[in-house]
């Protein structure tokens, strides 16, 4: 993927490498999640690292990695002025210490983080929360029978589920969450389990219902040019020993994200 990205005129912006993980259950405080300083230190190196990028007068594409990514993320935008935030994912990730007595993996609670929902030693690095003003930001993806989807769309300025958006023409639906997001740019955050288990297994929580490929490449190519940069993550390597599932992967992002930023 690498190659081929280079051929548009991407260049390699490195690595970086998060902290080893330890199993934490039994040590750390219930008010603390796994791993949690570990996080923090990524989460801020990268914001140095994405803020370098943007700097540089260039679109960042992150490839996780799971989803707490998207604090490092937040917090280099956030760096620098508020941005929207285009969260397509097959799960809401809004679970956050309000709803949930059991907040201990940022993966699924980052969305929540990421407006200013979860404690303050995730939300507010740098004193920055929200990363993402929750009436500029909008998720795509969920599945119908998601937990948080009800609060999500009280909260959020859209809320489209994987059936509402497949039920749209990609550009309705691409215009309808630049109305929001806004068009001087927003962050396009990807997890890959918004794709049907059917063509895309190798995630950690496949759930049926997803994106066909084509559907996704339809609406990722409309939205690709209005976004000041994008991440991906949640794709398992340990669930795809022939590599068949990282292709299916290259060539979507290689096709959607041809014009990254062209019109940010």
């Amino acid at each position: 993927m690498f190659r081929r990205f280079a051929r548009l005129g991407a260049a390699d912006a490195g690595v970086v490498l998060p902290g080893r993980y330890v199993d934490d259950d039994a040590t750390r405080a219930a008010d603390r999640v796994r791993n949690e300083a570990a996080l923090v230190s990524h989460a801020l190196r990268l914001a140095d690292r994405i803020g370098g990028v943007l700097d540089d007068g260039a679109t960042p594409l992150v490839l996780g990695g799971d989803c707490s990514i998207l604090l490092g993320v937040g917090v280099a935008l956030a760096r620098r002025g508020r941005t929207g935030l285009v969260h397509v994912d097959g799960h809401t990730d809004f679970r956050h210490p309000g709803n949930s007595d059991d907040c201990a993996s940022v993966a699924g609670e980052d969305l929540a983080a990421a407006v200013g929902l979860h404690r303050p030693t995730l939300t507010d690095l740098d004193g920055l929360s929200p990363y993402f003003a929750p009436s500029r930001t909008v998720h795509v993806g969920h599945r119908d029978d998601d937990d948080e989807a009800d609060e999500t769309r009280r909260v959020l300025g859209l809320v489209l589920s994987a059936r509402q958006a497949m039920a749209m023409r990609p550009a309705d639906a691409a215009s309808a969450i630049r109305s929001v997001a806004g068009s001087a740019g927003y962050w396009l955050q990807l997890d890959v389990d918004v794709l049907d288990p059917a063509v895309m297994p190798a995630v950690d929580s496949p759930d049926p219902g997803g994106f066909p490929i084509d559907d996704l490449a339809a609406l990722l190519s409309e939205l690709a040019p209005g976004a000041v940069g994008a991440s991906v993550t949640v794709f398992d390597p340990d669930l795809d020993p022939d590599g068949r599932y990282a292709r299916v992967i290259a060539d979507l992002l290689v096709g959607a994200f041809e014009r990254l930023g062209a019109g940010a």
